[in-house]
């Protein structure tokens, strides 16, 4: 009997399958780790002796690990088929330590054989050609752990004393952190300004009809009306048109990274969810190896793709490329992630798997294709005068579609556009102009953190699903909608890092253990001198820290202060307006107390609200300070509110101001064609009215004093063209 090892039973099952009833192997999973470093780190690595790492088999796995040693002592031969990566040869070094231990078996022995995927003909040339493990991989491996377990141990234990109990810090996990808070702080420190898109809605001689955008947005109200009132006075002629041929060259088949950015911006997957999928493709056999920095095809995956492409597409579309891989760390020997039979369209079970790898499938034929051409057209126009910025508009078709008949979803719709020339006469239907504002910095979405953390070179694509799961269950970031918002708990982790640990949590830093790891992984670099280099350097920074103040209890109940609501401890907190206490008890309790230095200023009653006898509170919160009717309880989870203006200093407002700003949602009225409420309100782009969906901005009239005949006659004026308008036949 031959005892062949992989790491899970599906994969298990599908080598079973292409080995055949009569095979000689008995096929076993290990289910993916089988020791690990206890929790305790005085016992997880003997730094004195060289940081050497103390493993043990957790609970869990001792039934697994008996059923392995068992079947060892019966076999003739053990062959180890775990993972083609680092994590895969450091799972098949321990199973071999491990059945040595118990079953005389000695590690040099096992034979080790990798699938880069699960297919018949891959099975078959793996077994013919085994190898012994890979001391590099496997040790890189190792440093990476016990890396991070130092890294996190020694940092996490100091901002337990000096922030918050039970915080952590990690080697990776803390510069993404880093990013996402500096794009908070962008956001937080953006001061918008305002702009206006104007638009010329004009017609054609031959009547047809199409929209031009002005080349500049002026931030200036004078240089509107200037081109406003110059584009009605004087005609309109086509200045321009532009005409050239534009090349779209497929991109290259799927490596870690870019599937995961792929399906998260296509499929809408968060990279956890896009890996656990492909993990089952890969297992059922279905694809190759989903880990990989890789974009070469191996010359069976060229044939296969060249068959497909002939077939379905003809052959006139084939154009065999290769691509340059970006990792320099890339193991060239892996390949892309691919399907094992291209000639299969569709595979996989349950909507994620099929999704995932329809778009696997296009990526990898798509990249064996002919450009797509594509023909692009500009139309410019103006005033005869030329007096006026110039307003434009782009159009677009597909010449010849090449490889976009593979993957329709990234080619887009068409835009055709009237056939003009230039010196054509227009004629203006109507100018409009829309106010807008500019917007800060987008929060990073999961894909967008990826690409980001691929490109400073902090982690590597195996390791980004892990890393953003771990600061989202962590509680230092936020999902709000696609986006990642850090936390309070996550805004002070970083500061505190970033201003003690600067060194360790920095770009530069995190990419050049990344690259010394791989050097390991290379036979290039040796495991103690990287661990000593690390630690001792490191050790003196956290020892030197020690002497720093504690942090004021942030996060922490604080029983020197009790909530005015429901007298419980107050917990001290970070939100946009600085430090503020709330309710240990209910996070987000109205008995909230700004903190301006040592300075408490608890919530102010200003009266009573009219329409119901309740105490009207002044309160401050994270988003700034606001007004409340009544007390929030279970009977009354949502009391009415209204955010204090900017300008209204919160200490000295008036009773009449309170009513003022709480009177808003106001109803006007009733419309009289539909019978449905027109209500006036302010919202994150300022003050606007409403009619069954329909969101009128207020440019000139007051949110407060806005009657029903008002607001009617706005509403029976076109959408977005009330400042000015000019119709000519």
């Amino acid at each position: 009997m031959k005892l062949l090892i992989v790491e899970s039973p599906t994969k298990a099952r599908t080598v079973t399958k292409f080995l055949g009833a009569k095979s000689p192997y008995t096929v076993k999973a290990s289910v993916g780790h089988i020791r690990d470093l206890p929790k305790n780190n005085k016992k997880a690595i003997d730094i004195d002796a060289g940081f050497v790492p103390h493993y043990e088999i957790p609970e869990k796995k001792k039934e697994v690990v008996a059923e392995l040693k068992k079947l060892a002592k019966e076999a003739d031969e053990i062959i180890l088929a775990t993972d083609p990566d680092r994590e895969g040869e450091a799972i098949a070094w321990h199973i071999a330590q491990v059945l040595d231990h118990s079953n005389k078996v000695n590690p040099d022995d096992v034979k080790r054989v990798v699938f880069h995927e699960i297919t018949k003909p891959a099975i078959d040339e793996a077994m013919e050609h085994p190898r012994s493990i890979d001391q590099n991989l496997r040790t890189a491996q190792e440093a990476r752990r016990v890396l991070d377990r130092l890294f996190g141990y020694d940092l996490s234990g100091l901002i337990w004393k000096k922030v918050r109990y039970g915080l952590s810090a990690g080697r990776v996990q803390s510069p993404a952190l880093r990013i996402l808070v500096e794009r908070e702080r962008e956001i937080k420190a953006f001061k918008p300004e305002t702009y206006w898109v104007l638009e010329a809605h004009v017609q054609t001689a031959a009547k047809e009809q199409m929209t031009l955008t002005c080349s500049e947005e002026p931030r200036d109200r004078t240089e509107v009306d200037r081109i406003l009132e110059l584009g009605e006075k004087e005609a309109w002629q086509v200045t321009e048109v532009k005409s050239s041929e534009a090349k779209r060259t497929p991109k290259p088949p799927f490596i870690t990274s870019s599937l995961q950015q792929t399906a998260s911006s296509r499929l809408g997957f968060t990279p956890s969810r896009t890996m656990r999928a492909a993990q089952k493709l890969y297992e059922a056999g279905h694809i190759t190896y989903m880990r990989t920095d890789s974009t070469n095809l191996s010359k069976e995956a060229l044939r296969q793709i060249a068959g497909v492409i002939e077939k379905e597409y003809g052959k006139d579309n084939l154009q065999f490329r290769t691509y340059k891989t970006k990792s320099k760390n890339a193991q060239e020997a892996h390949e892309a992630i691919r399907p094992t039979n291209s000639n299969k369209k569709r595979a996989g079970r349950g909507v994620d798997q099929k999704r995932l790898y329809q778009l696997i499938w296009q990526r990898a034929v798509a990249s064996q294709m002919i450009d797509a051409k594509i023909m692009k057209t500009k139309i410019i126009a103006n005033v005869a005068s030329g007096t006026i910025p110039d307003f434009a508009v782009t159009g677009s078709y597909v010449l010849t579609p090449g490889w976009l008949q593979a993957d329709p979803a990234a080619r887009g719709e068409d835009v055709e556009l009237p056939q003009v020339a230039a010196k054509d006469p227009l004629t203006l239907n109507e100018l409009t102009d829309i106010e807008k504002q500019t917007q800060p910095p987008a929060r990073y979405s999961e894909a967008g953190l990826i690409r980001e953390l691929e490109k400073r070179g902090i982690g590597r694509p195996s390791t980004y699903a892990s890393i953003i799961q771990t600061i989202i269950d962590r509680g230092y970031v936020d999902k709000e909608g696609s986006r990642l918002q850090p936390t309070d708990t996550g805004e002070v982790v970083s500061e505190f890092l970033e201003k003690y640990f600067t060194k360790y949590i920095s770009d530069d830093f995190t990419a050049e253990m990344e690259d010394e790891l791989d050097d390991i992984a290379e036979g290039k670099r040796e495991y103690l001198k990287t661990l000593k280099e690390f630690y001792g350097p490191f050790t003196k920074d956290v020892e030197a820290r020690e002497d720093i103040p504690k942090l004021t209890n942030l996060g922490k109940a604080d029983k020197k202060f009790k909530c005015p609501k429901c007298d419980s401890a107050m917990v001290v907190k970070l939100g946009k307006n600085g430090k503020f206490l709330s309710c240990e008890k209910f996070p987000d309790c109205d008995g909230a107390l700004l903190i301006n230095g040592e300075e408490l200023k608890g919530p102010q009653v200003l009266g009573k609200y009219p329409d119901t006898d309740e105490d009207i509170f002044v309160l401050d919160g994270r988003f700034g300070p606001y007004l409340q009717v009544g007390e929030k309880t279970k009977a009354n989870p949502k009391p009415k509110r209204a955010s204090i203006p900017k300008e209204v200093d919160p200490g000295s407002i008036t009773m009449e101001q309170a009513l003022k700003f709480l009177s808003l949602p106001r109803v006007l009225g009733q419309h009289p064609d539909t019978g449905k409420d027109i209500s006036a309100n302010k919202g994150r782009f300022g003050p606007y009215i409403v009619h069954d969906g329909d969101f009128r901005s207020l440019k000139t009239d007051d949110v407060y004093t806005i009657t029903l005949d008002r607001a009617l006659e706005i509403l029976k004026e076109p959408k977005k063209t009330r400042r000015r308008k000019k119709k000519t036949s």
